[in-house]
C-alpha cells in the first residue's frame, strides 16, 4: 500500500471539512444555500442602504460613491467577524473528526476559514452584479491592491482567530465575549466613514484599532479619491504576526489537550 504524501492528506481534508461546513451551513432546508448568502449579503446591504439614505437626508455629500465605500469595507469587515465568532467553536463541533489521526485541531479552523473565503467571493461576485445593474462605479483603482489587502486581512483575522479558539479551550465564555464586541468594533473600525472625516482627535483614539488601519488601506486601495495616509503598516504586520507567532506557540503546546479533551 502507498503511503499518502502529507500535503495529499492535508488538502484531503480540508476538502471534506470544507464540505461538512458547508453542508452544516446549508441543511436548514432546500433554500439552505441560497440562505447562506443571501443572509449576510442582506445584511450588508441593509447598512449600506441606513447609511446612504442617512447622508442624502442630512444633505451631505461626497467626492466618492459612498455606496461603494461600504460594500468594500463591510464585506472585509464581516469576513473578520464571521472567522473570529466560528473560531470559537471550532474544536468543540468537531470534536468527533479528532480521533482521526489525519484530522488535527487546526484544521477545523482552516474549514472554517475556507467556507469564510468562499462565502465572501461569492458576496463580492453578487455586490458586483448589482452595481452594473444599478450603474456604480464600483470597478476599483487598483485590483491587485485590492485582493492583496483582503489577503492580509483574511491571514490577520485568521491569526486572531487561532488565539480565540484556542483561549476558548479554558475560557467558554469568550465566544459570548467576541459576540458583546462584535458590534463596538463595527462602530469604531472605520465601516461606515471615511478616517479623514473625523477629528484629529478621533483619529487618534481609532487608530489603535487594527482593524481600522486594514479598513483604511482596502478603502485606498479601491477608491481613487482615498489615500493611506492614516495606514500604519508596521503596526498591522506586528498585529498579523505577534497573534501568529503566540497562536502557534499555544496550540503546538495544546493539541494534545484539545484533542483528549
Amino acid at each position: 500500500m502507498i503511503a499518502r504524501k502529507p500535503l495529499n492528506i492535508f488538502f484531503a481534508v480540508q476538502k471534506a471539512l470544507f464540505l461538512r461546513e458547508l453542508g452544516r451551513k446549508t441543511s436548514v432546508g432546500k433554500l439552505g444555500f441560497f440562505w447562506l448568502l443571501f443572509e449576510p449579503f442582506a445584511q450588508v446591504s441593509f447598512f449600506i442602504l441606513i447609511r446612504v439614505t442617512m447622508i442624502e437626508s442630512q444633505g451631505g455629500g461626497s467626492n466618492f460613491d459612498y455606496a461603494v465605500f461600504m460594500a468594500a469595507g463591510f464585506v472585509a469587515f464581516n469576513m473578520f467577524k464571521t472567522i473570529l465568532s466560528g473560531s470559537t467553536g471550532a474544536f468543540s463541533a468537531n470534536k468527533g473528526l479528532l480521533n482521526y489521526k489525519q484530522v488535527k485541531p487546526i484544521d477545523t479552523i482552516l474549514g472554517r476559514v475556507l467556507l469564510q473565503v468562499f462565502i465572501t467571493g461569492m458576496i463580492v461576485l453578487m455586490f458586483i452584479f448589482v452595481g452594473f445593474l444599478l450603474e456604480y462605479k464600483i470597478a476599483p483603482q487598483n485590483l491587485l491592491l485590492v485582493f492583496l489587502a483582503y489577503v492580509w486581512f483574511l491571514i490577520f483575522s485568521f491569526s486572531i482567530g487561532l488565539v480565540v479558539a484556542l483561549g476558548n479551550v479554558f475560557f467558554i465564555s469568550i465566544g459570548k465575549f467576541i459576540s458583546i464586541i462584535s458590534f463596538g468594533l463595527l462602530i469604531f473600525s472605520a465601516v461606515f466613514y471615511p478616517l479623514i472625516s473625523l477629528p484629529p482627535a478621533a483619529q487618534d483614539i481609532l487608530l489603535y484599532n487594527p482593524l481600522v488601519h486594514f479598513l483604511e488601506m482596502i478603502h485606498a486601495a479601491y477608491i481613487p479619491e482615498l489615500d493611506d495616509r492614516f495606514v500604519n503598516y508596521k503596526y498591522m504586520f506586528l498585529w498579523t504576526v505577534t497573534p501568529l507567532f503566540i497562536g502557534t506557540w499555544l496550540y503546538i503546546r495544546l493539541q494534545e489537550k484539545i484533542i483528549s479533551q
